[in-house]
């Protein structure tokens, strides 16, 4: 028998039992490749995180990302999860995902310990979705207000902007038909100003509904100012989860202009809930 630590936080909240939760092996390096997908079902949250030494310059920590039934190149709340886990007393910590190293500058409390932080995501790429129509009959609606746009910064989601926040918290998808589409998350979201209100939908990834998706939240900040809703430069608060009571509060900010982006920023808290170990 081995035994193999992990630790759970609650990302996007400052409240335990709230926000999206997610595992982390600090140490995966006795892992062996079969087991990593098992663990992640075995857990079955939104992510799990695998962490290794960096075997490169620049970065902390080499980290790889699964959902209950994929692996992703970069995903928002492991990424804050994990480097308030992986901290130590680090100001900035650096992780190196499949799309590079990210990283993360860390908020700290009055008692020292890392309460949440601030990455800088991956710039995605962006192209028209190919079925707009069956995804607004899949959801259930009979328009969006905005192009629908898919943005790949890893994982791939797709923009559904909708009349108001009502019409958001009224969703209830065909998840099976949602899947029939492809392997993306949906982001249905509606708001002005700085406020929004957003539900995101992976099914295709084993996430039927996410409380808190950090991968997501910078591109709808894009999403935004390329559409004239937001300026860029503007901080964004999206709120997500309460329909499956996981509260959650994610920060976003694009710098650039409508020629290009520039710089994408996701931040949001984090708090530590529980620590176990795997006895394999």
């Amino acid at each position: 028998m081995t035994s193999h630590p992990y630790v759970i936080a609650d990302v996007f909240t400052d409240t335990p039992l709230e926000g999206n939760p997610l595992a982390v092996f600090p140490d995966a390096s006795g892992l062996d490749e079969a087991t990593l997908p098992r663990l992640a079902r075995e857990l079955n949250l939104s992510e799990t995180v695998f962490a290794y030494p960096p075997a490169q310059a620049g970065a902390d920590a080499r980290v790889r990302i699964f959902t209950p039934s994929a692996e992703l190149p970069f995903a928002g709340h492991p990424i804050l999860g994990a480097a308030l886990i992986l901290a130590g007393d680090r100001q900035v910590v650096r992780l190196r995902t499949g799309l590079g190293i990210v990283p993360v500058a860390l908020e700290r409390g009055a008692a020292g310990h890392a309460i949440g932080g601030s990455m800088e995501q991956p710039l995605p790429s962006i192209a028209p979705f190919e079925a707009p129509a069956a995804l607004l009959a899949a959801l259930g609606v009979a328009n969006a207000e905005l192009p629908i746009e898919q943005y790949d910064n890893g994982p791939t989601t797709v923009m559904v902007t909708l009349a108001d926040e009502a019409a958001v918290a009224a969703l209830a998808p065909d998840l099976r038909a949602v899947v029939a589409l492809g392997t993306f998350n949906v982001s249905c979201f509606a708001g002005t100003g700085a406020r929004w209100k957003a539900r995101v939908f992976g099914p295709a990834l084993g996430v039927p509904e996410d409380p808190a998706t950090g991968s997501a939240a910078g591109p709808l900040a894009l999403h935004l100012a390329r559409h004239g809703r937001i300026a860029y430069g503007e901080r964004i608060e999206i709120r997500q989860g309460a329909e499956i009571g996981r509260p959650s509060l994610l920060r976003a900010r694009v710098e650039g202009d409508a020629q290009r982006a520039e710089r994408i920023e996701v931040g949001g808290a984090a708090v530590i809930v529980a620590h176990g170990h795997f006895e394999l």
